[in-house]
């Protein structure tokens, strides 16, 4: 079985770029590289990963271009570009060159206006992924799973993938709504989510593996297994336990599974799904 973490970060640490990370999430105030994940991998058994931006620059993209370039078990990047540039048909034509570039994201959670991703220009921007073969990630918080539905209908040929489960509020087991709305957006079949990030919706301190298992049980009814896939979010997960312990947890609430549906879920989905070699 071949396993793939669907989805971490790396960064070399900017106390101005990097000013969200506060005095709470100390621990990851300080680069995180190749290296440094290298041996969590392999102690975890996983053969490679998807490196996902962390900023929203095209700096970025080089960034992980070149980290990838050094170090194989980096399989695929998912990087950044401004959908609503006047250029950004000739920005995908250039980053189609590079195959280590596997789709994009923007960061829809941090935006003021909540259904940023209905936006005339953005929608266009999007629309031109699909003739490049790109992915999309799609970083939203739950009062934007409504908006996410309208967003996703208009491209049913497009692979998207919900990052963490679209954040539901796990510290004070919010679920009927968050729970409801996923549900809704799951219906497009071309639409994929990512069992990562959770963690850090819980309580940091003092989360059971018990707290999670009730959001899987929805998201693994809703997508089916073919359409879910394992990540960690490293290294912000380690503000709420760390690598090792979300591996730990997440292997809990899917050991009802069966051995084709772990190797899907571990590994294959996310081959399939970011085109990996």
């Amino acid at each position: 079985m071949y396993k793939i973490d669907a989805h971490q970060h790396f960064w070399k640490f900017d106390p101005v770029r990097d000013s969200w990370i506060n005095d709470e999430m100390e621990v990851i105030r300080r680069d995180f590289l190749p290296p440094d994940l290298m041996h969590i991998l392999m102690h975890n058994h996983i053969d490679g990963c998807i490196a996902v931006q962390a900023s929203q620059n095209e700096k970025e993209n080089q960034f992980l271009a070149e980290l990838a370039n050094q170090y194989p078990f980096i399989k695929g990047i998912v990087g950044w570009v401004d959908f609503q540039a006047n250029d950004v048909m000739q920005q995908l034509e250039h980053y189609s060159q590079n195959k280590n570039i596997k789709g994009f994201r923007h960061v829809l959670q941090g935006e003021p206006q909540r259904d940023f991703m209905l936006r005339k220009e953005f929608l266009h921007g999007i629309g031109l992924l699909e003739q490049f073969g790109f992915t999309y990630d799609i970083l939203i918080f739950p009062d934007q799973l409504a908006y996410t539905q309208q967003f996703v209908a208009q491209f049913p040929n497009q692979p998207f993938v919900i990052d963490h489960i679209a954040k539901p509020d796990i510290k004070n087991r919010h679920i009927d709504d968050w729970a409801a709305d996923i549900r809704k957006v799951a219906q497009y079949p071309n639409v994929h989510c990512k069992i990562s990030g959770m963690v850090t919706e819980a309580n940091w301190y003092g989360w059971e593996e018990e707290d999670f298992k009730p959001y899987m049980d929805v998201v693994f009814e809703a997508f089916g297994v073919e359409r879910l896939m394992f990540g960690s979010d490293w290294p912000v997960c380690m503000v709420a336990g760390g690598y090792n312990r979300v591996v730990k947890m997440v292997r809990y609430c899917t050991e009802q599974l069966s051995d084709d549906e772990k190797n899907a879920f571990w590994g294959g989905n996310a081959i399939k799904f970011y085109k990996l070699d």
